[in-house]
């Protein structure tokens, strides 16, 4: 809301004023205050007139047509009439004495009624100038009134009545009310009779308390609305709609006017609304503009609105340009914006503007030769509508040095009889459309006219593009078309709305084609499809509703700037391009709407972005398929690409380049499987033969040979023949024959063998025979004779179909065919080369019947019906060795029931035990074991096959009957009973105690169960007996149980039982064993363990050194044996002796003394042998005590330089590992372990070792040079695996 004028004169002030509006037109405004004089102003302000009166003004009133302003005054008998055509006042004699106080119009014709103060009635008839006086229609003051449509006068009066007048004055109704009757209206009560639409009740405010209503037609029954004493005095009262006002955005405009302190008076609005005029207590008034003339235009996205009644704005909002106003002079009527110029006007007048860089200038006025309806600009020019012609006109003349004739022109021209009925103006065309229905382009630029097209009925509007090169129009039947003057072809817009007021084209260069027409409240968006396979056609991409008075003027990428009511500019987002906004946080069902919206308007690369949220193959290949309806071939290239497609991407990139528009579509259609849209494009081609190959590929035959004719009739004959195929196929095999022979060509050897062979089949299934199995001998291939011998063999034509076969070396299938025929002497010939076991078992049993068993044997056995050939051996041919053979070569169940049979008949029960069991019979097996007393045999047989615990423990129970302990305590454990297997166990007699204990430290390991472990160790310790069993048991249970620790001082016990009885080698395999089963379960190693482990090795070494010649390192491995002899309690003397030698000769002098003297001791000397007991003498009588010096080398943990068979460093007091081939410490950089034990050695020494050796000195197993690796970081073998 916008304030217009406000009017504030001194003379008015402190008083309250009247004012009234012109009916109707609203142009004028009367206004009286305490000043004797109504002031006649026009909507903008000015003053126009006065009327003075000779005191103050009662009362004042426009006639309906708001030409003629009644005024009536005190101390005056007349009535002033003011006349707003001429501007003139006259005076009406009333011809009444007393004092007026009532004044109305009617609302049909031109009644003025006239009350006065003593109840007197004036009615005067302007037309006819009749006055009809009517005295004493009220006793008092008559003080309101109303007319209604029927022109029937109600008035009240002071005297408490109301009366119901004609035009003439007569009274009709009257009654009279409770107080003083004021504020009186005629309406239309809403009752159940829908006939009566007559404004027939009277309303009226009586005592301003109470609202009365008085129904003409039922007069002995008005209604009294009373209201309660605290809403105070009636105001005023209307019948009104109600709206719910709780949504502020119902609410309008709030107007607050700061300088009014004594609050406000009355509100009235003009006819149209457009103008609200507010009196105020203080004596002011105001007039507020709230809504205008929607008027505006645009050119490119320049656009131009009314903003007030003279003030147009003009703006861009694409290119943000800052919104200019231009004042204009008159109330525009048409407004149109150029690129650089604004025009306004009224009926024949326009007013030019220049629109420069930061102000408007006043160009010029034109007066035209009619009434202008409608104005277009553009750069140069403007045209003009009126009167069904155009005038073409330059806007500024002086800026083109143009000849005159180019300065105007006037359309049509003077011998065209037609009228224009509508223009517009491009940067090259004006284009116009007549009521003859002809849309004419004028060409600017050559002044002349270059394409007009004829429609069948007149042309109402037209709406080119930006460019011109395409418009819509829409026709007197209000249809809508696009037409392109490019190619003269026009196009219906389809669901074209009736009510359709415009239509606007996109102006956002990228999405050509894209237009929307509107109507009073939905926008409708089309696309203009030019290039599409199907052709070009327009499409409805959706509506979008638009708010209330809102006019489009521009469309740009989606965004419709609409204009006002208020004068203002509003944009909406056409609902069709909702993808512009953020996808984010849309959900998938609307993103596929959204999608099909983008391609629908060619967005191409929306989609794309709508696609890869969306990521569904659906609508990849939706987008995908969308390309090719639009020829876009790239854009589809690249989205089958993402998708992987190879197949069309390769298809597409041999197509990208073709320029033939007809043969592209057609490629394309022929994609989108729209094969007879394909075969049209084809044609219209460049290249006509496309649409055979294609109908070939298809396999459309019949379509194929219609196109061959006209296009390639040396194709027919291959086309005849895959057609053939196609009919065989489906069963036609008289169409088939026919189009078999048309396909032999006589020059293709090839192509006539297949429509040969398609003749010799077709003959065979028509019934001529003979033809076909002739043809079918003749021809060379063998699949021929195959598929003929099949359809012969159908028709049970039993001898042609064997005779096929057997030409075709179809040996299986001309033998069975013999066979059916009965044919054996054939099928003896055949069968060395047929292959097929059923046709040997055919054979077979025929032979069997005629009890030719030996060939019947040899055809059962090609057939392998094993089950066959054993019956026969042993019923028949009375073999049972083959028979027994067959069975455990074929493990046949059904064949070792028979045999079992057999046996049982010979009375051999193990052997029929034996096959009972191989059939699966195991309870008949345990029978007759149990009878015949053969269990040992059933028990071995069993204990070898997949058998349930049930059968093991009837064995058991069995053994434990007849107190064979082992043999029960075996079964008890294979079927789970570990408490009973222990007990049968532990009962063993002496020769089977052994193998006993074995069964029961495996039962307890299985077992673990704690009760039955410490039974099994008490067995073992000798407590139930006194006589404690060999430690190995025990290192064996503990082995079973996992219990490694123990194990482990076990396997310590055993390895220094066995050393003590000399056996060093199985000491030395012992705990090698337990060290190593330590180690895989991360248990750390006794310390004492791996010291015999490695004094054990160390003895080991010697043999291997000596036998080599390395006498050095023998000697130092004997050192170390010899200062442990005590381990060796049973070889003392032989070791230092040994070692005596071994020193001496690696010139270890010394050492080699000092093991003499011990030798020399009186409970070892005797022993000494005799060979050395001499020399060893001789060495401790005449000592030598040089010795060679031990060579250092670093210990690997701290580098300290020690000698190198020395385990213990004394610069970090470590254990360090030793190497098994030499018994030295090991090296950090000459590093390698046995692959087998793991166990480290000298990568150098190993080497050597190999040459000699093929096993690992420590753990035995076989070893070869490539085997070993080099290890450069030995970090993880220093990690200590024994206990310190």
């Amino acid at each position: 809301m916008k304030r217009v004028f406000s009017l504030i004169e001194k003379t008015w002030l402190g008083t309250a004023i009247q004012f009234t509006w012109q009916k109707t037109s609203g142009n004028y405004l009367a206004v009286t205050g305490a000043d004797h004089i109504v002031k006649i102003f026009d909507r903008h302000g000015q003053k126009r007139s006065e009327i003075n009166l000779p005191g103050n003004c009662v009362a004042m009133d426009w006639d309906k047509d708001g030409d003629i302003l009644a005024v009536i005054a005190e101390k005056s008998s007349c009535i002033y009439l003011w006349d707003a055509n001429t501007n003139k006042t006259s005076q009406l004699d009333s011809g009444m004495r007393d004092q007026m106080s009532f004044l109305l119009w009617s609302k049909i014709g031109s009644f003025l009624a006239v009350g006065t103060v003593k109840g007197n009635l004036l009615i005067y008839n302007r037309q006819t100038s009749r006055k009809i006086p009517v005295l004493g229609k009220h006793t008092k003051r008559i003080t309101c009134g109303c007319w209604n449509a029927e022109n029937l006068l109600a008035l009240g009066g002071e005297d408490k009545m109301i009366t119901v007048s004609n035009q003439e004055g007569d009274t009709i109704r009257q009654t009279s009310v409770r107080s003083e009757p004021s504020d009186m209206q005629f309406s239309t009560m809403k009752t159940d009779d829908r006939m009566s639409a007559a404004e027939s009740t009277i309303s009226v405010v009586v005592g301003k308390k109470t609202l009365f209503l008085y129904n003409l037609n039922e007069p002995d029954s008005p209604i009294d609305l009373e209201f309660q004493q605290r809403y105070g005095n009636i105001v005023c009262y209307r019948c009104i709609k109600i709206h719910d006002l709780a949504e502020l955005k119902d609410m309008y405009a709030i107007i607050n006017l700061d300088d009014e302190n004594k609050g406000l008076g009355t509100l009235s609005w003009t006819d149209d609304g457009q103008l609200l005029a507010l009196s105020t207590q203080r004596g002011s008034l105001h007039v507020f503009l709230t809504k205008l003339p929607i008027l505006g235009g645009a050119c490119s996205t320049r656009i131009a609105y009314l903003t007030s009644l003279l003030e147009v704005t003009v703006a861009n909002p694409v290119e943000g340009e800052l919104p200019i106003t231009v004042s204009v002079d008159v109330e525009p009527n048409f407004v149109a914006v150029g690129l650089y110029h604004l025009a306004v006007g009224m009926n024949n007048r326009a007013w030019f503007y220049v629109l420069g860089e930061n102000a408007v200038k006043k160009l010029k006025d034109v007066e035209y030769l009619g009434t202008v309806s409608s104005v277009c600009l553009h750069s140069d020019y403007a045209a003009a509508l009126f009167e069904g012609k155009v005038q073409l006109h330059l806007i500024e003349s002086e800026i083109l040095d143009a000849q005159e004739e180019r300065e105007t022109r006037l359309f049509p021209a003077v011998d065209d009889k037609c009228r224009i009925l509508c223009h517009a103006l491009t940067g090259d065309f004006l284009i116009y459309g007549t009521d003859t229905g002809i849309i004419q382009y004028f060409y600017i630029e050559d002044w002349q006219f270059v394409n007009d097209y004829r429609h069948p009925v007149s042309v109402k509007k037209i709406f080119p593009d930006p460019n011109g090169t395409r418009l819509v129009f829409i026709d007197e039947k209000s249809d809508g078309f696009v037409y392109c003057p490019v190619n003269d072809a026009t196009y219906e817009i389809p669901d074209f709305s009736p009510t359709i007021k415009g239509v606007l084209w996109e102006n956002w260069p990228m999405d050509k084609g894209v237009f929307i027409a509107y109507d009073d409240d939905k926008v409708y968006t089309y696309v203009f499809h030019k290039d599409t396979i199907q052709g070009s056609k327009v499409i409805l991409a959706g509506g979008t509703k638009v708010p209330f008075s809102h006019k489009p003027l521009l469309l740009y990428n989606g965004e419709l700037t609409c204009q006002t009511q208020s004068g203002k500019i509003n944009n909406i987002y056409l609902s069709t391009h909702k993808f512009l906004d953020s996808l984010k946080d849309v959900g998938p069902d609307e993103l596929r709407q959204m999608l099909t919206r983008t391609l629908m308007l060619k967005r191409f690369s929306d989609a794309w972005e709508i696609c890869k949220i969306l990521n569904d193959h659906a609508a990849w290949n939706e987008l995908a398929g969308a390309c090719l309806h639009h020829m876009e071939v790239e854009f589809a290239i690249r989205v089958y690409r993402t998708i992987r497609n190879v197949g069309i991407v390769m298809s597409l990139e041999q197509i990208k380049g073709i320029e033939d528009y007809n043969l592209l579509a057609g490629h394309l259609a022929m994609f989108t499987n729209d094969f007879n849209l394909a075969q049209d494009l084809y044609l219209a081609s460049s290249c006509p033969i496309a649409a055979l190959e294609m109908r070939r590929d298809l396999q459309h035959w019949d379509s194929a040979l219609q196109l061959a004719k006209r296009l390639a009739p040396d194709q027919i004959p291959f086309i005849s023949k895959e057609y053939a195929i196609q009919l065989e196929f489906t069963g036609d095999y008289v169409n088939a024959l026919a189009h078999y022979e048309k396909g032999i060509t006589g020059d293709h050897k090839e192509h006539d063998e297949v429509c040969l062979a398609g003749v010799a089949q077709m003959s065979i299934r028509m019934g001529d025979i003979r033809r076909g199995v002739n043809q079918a001998l003749k021809h060379p291939s063998r699949v021929l004779k195959r598929d003929c011998g099949a359809i012969l063999e159908n028709m049970k034509q039993f001898s042609e179909a064997a005779q096929l076969y057997e030409k075709g070396l179809y040996y299986d299938k001309a033998a069975s065919v013999y066979i059916r025929c009965k044919n054996w002497a054939k099928v003896g010939e055949l069968l060395p080369r047929v292959s097929s076991p059923k046709i040997h078992l055919q054979y077979a049993k025929a032979k069997e019947a005629d009890g030719r068993y030996k060939e019947a044997v040899v055809a059962y056995e090609n057939a392998k019906q094993w089950n066959s050939v054993i019956r026969i051996y042993l019923d028949h041919l009375n073999n049972p060795e083959k028979a027994v053979s067959i069975v455990r070569e074929t493990q046949s169940l059904d064949g070792a029931k028979m045999v079992a049979r057999f046996f049982l008949q010979l009375g051999d029960y193990g052997s029929a035990i034996q096959f009972l069991v191989m059939s699966k019979c195991n309870n008949e097996a345990f029978t007759l074991a149990q009878q015949h007393n053969k269990m040992e045999i059933y028990a071995d047989i069993i204990g070898s096959e997949g058998t349930t615990n049930e059968d093991y423990q009837s064995i058991a129970l069995y053994f434990e009957g007849e107190k064979r302990h082992f043999q029960a305590g075996k079964f008890f454990l294979l079927c789970g009973q570990y408490s009973r297997a222990l007990k049968h166990f532990l009962k063993c007699p002496s020769p089977e105690e052994n193998a006993a204990i074995e069964m029961a430290i495996e039962t307890v390991g299985q077992a673990k169960d704690e009760l039955l472990t410490s039974q099994l160790i008490d067995h073992l310790m000798g407590e139930s007996d006194g006589m404690p069993k060999d430690a190995k048991y025990l290192f064996r249970l503990y082995m079973a149980l996992k219990q490694y620790r123990e194990a482990a001082r076990t396997a310590i016990i055993i390895a220094r039982e066995e050393q003590s009885a000399g056996n060093y080698r199985n000491a030395h395999d012992v705990l090698f064993s337990m060290y190593a089963e330590l180690k895989s379960q991360k248990i750390k190693i006794p310390s004492e363990m791996a010291t015999n482990l490695m004094i054990l090795h160390s003895y080991i070494l010697v043999k291997i050194h000596v036998k080599n010649g390395d006498h050095m390192k023998g000697a130092r491995m004997l050192i170390r044996v010899a200062n442990n002899i005590s381990k060796f309690p049973s070889h003392i003397v032989p070791i230092l002796t040994s070692t005596v030698i071994e020193c001496h000769r690696a010139g270890l002098k010394n050492s080699a003394f000092s093991f003499a003297a011990m030798l020399m001791r009186p409970e070892y000397r005797h022993k000494i042998d005799a060979k050395y007991k001499k020399k060893i003498e001789a060495m401790v009588r005449r000592p030598d005590t040089s010795e060679t010096e031990e060579a250092t080398t670093p210990c690997p943990f701290c580098e300290f330089l020690l000698p190198e068979c020395e385990l213990l460093c004394p610069g970090c007091k470590n254990n360090i590992p030793y190497c098994i081939v030499t018994g030295r410490h090991m090296l950090k950089d000459d590093w390698t372990v046995c692959p087998h034990c793991d166990f480290p050695a000298l990568y150098s020494e190993f080497k050597i070792m190999l040459n000699t050796e093929s096993t690992c000195p420590m753990c035995s197993e076989k070893l070869n040079f490539a085997q070993l690796k080099k290890i450069l970081d030995c970090t993880q073998y220093l990690r200590t695996e024994v206990e310190q």
